[in-house]
């Protein structure tokens, strides 16, 4: 529900100004590096040592395939316990991951099924904090201000991502594969110290709301989200954009910097980096305005503005119209992202929240497994770049319709 009424206007900036919530989200971003740290020094690795296509593809899946199966029941557990525990466990389960890779590329004794049972591990983890990083934000800023906490917590996320690479290849480049993954536990510590140094819990702002996790009440999350028109907008807009877009649009992007001449130098790096420097200055650019409202309308416009800007960028053949549209993509996807994340949680009845923030982690995460399986099925029949158009046109369609019927039965 959008903020109305007497509610007081939300600062700009306002979770950077707070000394509580600038270090969380300032080191949620660097956690969310070291992920993508760990994803180029590992996959490259793995490529390296084994040539596998199916490995390839299973590391897709195992990342995703966490968040489809275990987001609702992680949901309930940041439901019904301290969350700073559960990103603290999240984070010690990265940790681990990373140590383990270090210590079979010190060894050099890595073999296929050890790799496998890392990578799961690793997609457990991601899908371990994320219900419950969520539900912090909600001690850490009031009503008010959860749309700008939420946004700006997504974009430092997006910066994480962003600057993963750059930082992955500079620690393979200096320190070699086995130093880097060593080093990359590191910056996993500063987000395990603020929490224990935190004083909030998840669970802080309550009403006194007695949480359960039995069976009966899965079933009840279920029944809330599809009798609340704005909870069942946002999962299907994000189910939605999980099934026909995910992540496909970085598997197609040599193939997409071959049609637009980018070749494989410093104009592909651009196209790369291209949408998540979209997610970051957007961001920032939307904190400055302050005037975005959470809104259904909201979500449905940028969902469709996602799939105009995908279309673009695989059928336009044109090197500069492709930079654009993925600058345009990324601020769409992460104005989305952020609409739906706060929508949800503003509508989550409050004894349900964590476990609501799961169904949405489920949808619009672990959905991306089907995603990875359809573009591989359609790519191997018309191309992947016209997979991925095709992708953007029924994103587009599907969140026009879901606009109509959203407005009609207003």
């Amino acid at each position: 529900m959008p903020i109305t009424g007497n509610s007081p206007a939300p600062r700009r900036f306002g979770a950077l100004r707070d000394r509580q919530s600038r270090p969380y989200l300032l080191t949620t971003g660097l956690s969310m590096m070291a992920d993508n740290i760990e994803h180029v020094i590992t996959y490259w690795m793995l490529w390296e040592l084994f040539h596998s296509p199916a490995l390839v593809g299973f590391q897709v899946i195992s990342h995703w395939l966490p968040f489809l199966l275990f987001s609702l029941p992680f949901g309930a557990l940041a439901d019904r316990f301290d969350c700073r525990k559960l990103v603290l466990l999240g984070q010690l389960l990265f940790m681990f991951v990373s140590a383990a890779w270090g210590l079979l590329f010190l060894t050099d004794s890595l073999v296929m099924w050890q790799a496998c049972v890392l990578l799961v591990l690793h997609g457990c983890a991601g899908a371990l904090w994320s219900p419950a990083e969520q539900m912090l934000l909600h001690d850490y800023a009031p009503k008010n201000e959860l749309g700008n906490i939420v946004r700006l917590n997504a974009t430092f996320r997006s910066l994480g991502m962003l600057c993963g690479p750059v930082v992955g290849t500079g620690l393979m480049f200096f320190f070699g594969p086995t130093g880097g993954i060593f080093l990359n536990i590191l910056f996993y510590v500063p987000l395990c110290v603020v929490v224990l140094r935190s004083k909030y819990t998840g669970h802080s702002r309550n009403t006194g709301v007695i949480r359960t996790t039995s069976l009966r009440d899965f079933s009840a999350v279920f029944s809330t989200v599809r009798q609340d028109r704005t909870l069942l907008s946002m999962m299907v807009l994000s189910a939605l954009g999980a099934l026909f877009l995910g992540g496909n649009m970085q598997a197609a992007m040599p193939a997409i910097g071959a049609a637009t001449g980018a070749g494989d130098g410093l104009a592909y790096g651009v196209l790369l980096f291209a949408n998540s420097v979209g997610a970051v200055v957007g961001g920032f650019l939307i904190e400055v305005g302050n005037k975005l409202q959470p809104r259904i309308r909201t979500a449905t416009f940028t969902t469709i503005l996602v799939g105009l800007t995908t279309m673009m960028v695989c059928l336009s053949g044109i090197y500069a119209v492709a930079v654009v549209a993925l600058i345009l993509g990324g601020v769409a996807n992460l104005t989305t992202s952020t609409v739906q994340q706060t929508m949800v949680q503003l509508n989550a009845p409050e004894e349900q929240r964590g476990r609501i923030v799961g169904v949405f982690n489920m949808v619009s995460q672990g959905l991306r497994t089907g995603n990875g399986l359809g573009i591989a099925l359609a790519g191997s029949v018309i191309g992947v770049v016209p997979a991925v158009a095709w992708g953007g046109l029924l994103l587009t369609v599907s969140a026009l319709l879901i606009g109509l019927l959203a407005r009609k039965r207003k």
